[in-house]
């Protein structure tokens, strides 16, 4: 039998309106002059009828059906089951004091590739559409937000990574390598949330995607099968040292805290072993243009390759599931890899290691 995880998230904000004034509110979800979705800044929510039992919808292709609906104080709704999600999120109004809190909880058991996208993804995207909801929520009530929600530099990252991932129509699936369609989880923009640092293109010397490079021997020669590789390439600067060991302190010994970040959020996520970056980064061979290091975990192996030539230098990613739930977890990091690979090869070549001096 497939082994569940079992979960529960609550996200409540109380309102300085009185229950009278926000229960009509409720009965609006998923109408044309719904006040309470954020539709600016994700999929809107639609059902096939009205909010009754049985009403069948949901927003992207995170689907679900309408079991309970108290007018003005609760919207209960049941997940599909295939979406690796088994169990329900209600949206409720209670009193408090003279307000009027605002509930949304989602009861459940992750199953499937949801075990890991939960925890590394979705969870976060979540949590940042509810908050722009309750931001609706206030604003409604009381014309204006207090604290307008901001979304955290994750959830950016994984919307500007998404937005360069897209399955066709009628392609996606939900076993453990599940891609997301993108517009099952972002949306729109908004100025509130607008990330400055955004991958708008075209600036001069900016990493690209490449093949694997014909020379980079090491990394062809050691995996096979695998389910993520990609190369990127940069222009090495006149002058600047032909050594991968020094491209490689450059790249990976002080990575951007934003990087750091992310690793300890990965080694957080249960049922995955932490991984020692002085393990991953630790050279397994080298030659004079290359040097190749990476680790063997339990769910997946993973190799990186920087190979240095006479005007670039290329760095390469391989790695091969050993289990569905690694299959599942490189589903979710290749959406994110290639962003992190890119900013940390533009950061070394922008201080890049200098040859020297003879």
């Amino acid at each position: 039998m497939e082994r569940q995880a079992a979960m529960q998230n609550v996200q409540r904000r109380t309102i300085d309106a009185p229950l009278g004034l926000m229960g009509p509110l409720l009965d609006r979800v998923a109408a044309d002059d719904d006040p309470l979705w954020p539709v600016t800044t994700w999929p809107p929510i639609r059902f096939d009828g009205p909010l009754a039992p049985g009403a069948a919808g949901g927003h992207g292709m995170i689907r679900y059906s309408v079991v309970e609906h108290v007018p003005g104080r609760l919207l209960r709704c049941r997940f599909d089951p295939t979406l690796g999600l088994v169990g329900e999120h209600e949206l409720r109004l209670e009193p408090d004091g003279d307000g009027t809190a605002v509930v949304h909880v989602i009861r459940g058991r992750l199953t499937g590739g949801m075990r890991v996208l939960w925890p590394v993804a979705i969870r976060w995207l979540h949590e940042a559409l509810l908050q722009d909801l309750l931001d609706n929520a206030e604003r409604a009530g009381t014309g204006t937000v207090r604290t307008p929600a901001r979304w955290s530099p994750w959830v950016r990252l994984l919307r500007r990574a998404l937005a360069t991932r897209t399955t066709k129509p009628g392609t996606a699936s939900t076993g453990a390598g599940a891609a997301v369609r993108v517009d099952a989880v972002v949306g729109g923009t908004d100025a509130r949330h607008t990330d400055p640092g955004g991958t708008g293109g075209g600036r001069a010397g900016r990493p690209r995607r490449v093949p694997l490079p014909g020379g980079a021997r090491l990394a062809a020669g050691t995996l096979s099968h695998v389910d993520l590789m990609d190369a990127w390439q940069g222009t090495r600067p006149p002058g600047a040292s032909t050594d991968p060991a020094a491209w490689r302190a450059a790249m990976f010994n002080r990575p951007p805290r934003w990087v750091g970040a992310l690793m300890r959020l990965r080694n957080r996520i249960p049922g995955l072993e932490p991984l020692d970056t002085r393990e991953v980064f630790a050279p397994l061979d080298a030659r004079d243009d290359e040097v190749l290091f990476g680790a063997d975990t339990r769910h997946f192996d993973l190799r990186i390759s920087l190979f240095v030539d006479a005007g670039s230098v290329v760095c390469s990613t391989l790695a091969r599931p050993r289990t569905r739930r690694g299959r599942a977890y490189l589903a979710v990091v290749s959406r994110v890899h290639p962003l992190v690979v890119r900013t940390m090869l533009a950061r070394a070549l922008r201080a890049a290691p200098f040859a020297p001096a003879t």
